[in-house]
């Protein structure tokens, strides 16, 4: 039995109309665009641009940098801010202990040389890092080195930069003989004092930042202008590192030393409690970046906040997370500016830098 063929006309009919159906799924109309919206365009390189024109540009290019344009923006209303006679903003710097490490050390000098920022929170190698590098170099190795060739020549790999175990030694030489007078003073305070116990003598991590600042007397150092300038340093992890394995060796050798976690914790979240207006720049995540977010949360939540780092928030871990997570739980307040930069900090730090706080520093002079 054969089945009757579709007239001509009404096959092209039907063929016709998919095609529209097609053309309108293809080409659906488009609302009209804003006349305030931001239109892509690049750089142009066909004529000069110095750094502060290019770093301009960056809001116009799209994805990260975008996001970078947008950091430098609340980064210069947080710089703004901190000079406000009536509700003047304390700036709170967290970073990774790896950031130290390289070359990002001599950005973080300049603020704490210039007393940029009023709070500092980093880690273990945060610290100590900084005074190994005024004791021996750091120098550039390669991601690729093989790890253990670097163990057998006493090379110690961070990324691609490598420490040699020698500046640990040195590092050691001198670290210890300031425990010992440590530990002298505490005990010589706990003699004087009476049976008052919130008289006796205490050491903090920041107190003990602050004395290893002191003791290093070395411009290059970030904690020694951190001393100079009364900038706290908080590390709520300050023997997670180097450090804590020359404190561990020194109770062996001179027991008795003390180091309170709670005073700084009161201290921190003090700062932030009292604070008319609060801003965070966080590089990297973990500790650094939790304490400084949670202390925020005791003011109901910072005003300002930037991340700068790799982490992604599909693990739910807090060095991921963006920060609206912080919103929902009272660390950064609704409505604040915010901005997280998925970069690596070495590749965007010293730019933000350089278009907010260095730049203002190079026009005054």
């Amino acid at each position: 039995m054969s089945i009757p063929s579709q007239p001509t006309n009404a096959r092209a009919s039907s063929s016709s109309q998919s095609q529209d159906a097609a053309h309108a799924s293809v080409l659906m109309p488009s609302e009209s665009i804003p006349d305030d919206a931001t239109h892509i365009r690049g750089p142009n390189f066909d004529n000069a641009v110095n750094l502060q024109e290019l770093l301009e540009s960056y809001e116009k290019i799209g994805f990260q940098a975008t996001g970078m344009a947008k950091a430098i923006k609340i980064v210069e209303q947080m710089r703004l801010a901190r000079s406000n006679p009536d509700e003047p903003l304390r700036l709170f710097l967290g970073y990774t202990s790896n950031l130290i490490s390289s070359g990002l050390r001599e950005i973080i000098c300049f603020l704490a040389r210039h007393k940029l920022v009023d709070c500092i929170v980093t880690t273990a190698g945060g610290i100590e890092e900084d005074f190994i590098k005024c004791l021996g170099s750091t120098v550039l190795g390669d991601f690729a080195m093989e790890g253990a060739g670097l163990r057998k020549r006493g090379l110690n790999r961070i990324g691609n930069l490598l420490v040699p175990n020698s500046n640990y030694c040195a590092f050691e030489d001198w670290v210890i003989p300031i425990l010992d007078k440590m530990v002298e003073e505490q005990s010589r305070a706990d003699l004087e004092q009476d049976e008052d116990e919130e008289k006796k003598m205490v050491w903090t991590p920041s107190s003990v930042i602050r004395r290893l600042g002191k003791e290093i007397d070395n411009e290059e150092s970030v904690y020694y202008w951190c001393y100079k300038n009364d900038i706290p340093v908080f590390c709520p992890a300050l023997t997670d590192g180097s450090l804590g394995d020359m404190i561990y060796f020194h109770t062996y050798k001179n027991p008795g030393l003390v180091i309170d976690i709670v005073g700084d914790i009161r201290r921190l979240n003090d700062m932030s409690v009292r604070a008319k207006k609060a801003g965070m720049i966080v590089l990297g995540g973990g500790v650094c970046k939790h304490q400084i977010a949670n202390a925020m949360l005791f003011r109901n939540g910072a005003d300002y906040a930037v991340y700068i780092n790799t982490g992604q928030e599909f693990d739910g871990s807090d060095s991921g997370a963006r920060p609206d997570e912080a919103v929902s739980w009272g660390k950064i307040r609704a409505g604040a500016e915010s901005v997280k930069v998925y970069a690596d900090a070495t590749l965007v730090f010293p730019l933000v830098v350089a278009a907010t706080f260095g730049k203002a520093h190079w026009t005054k002079e």
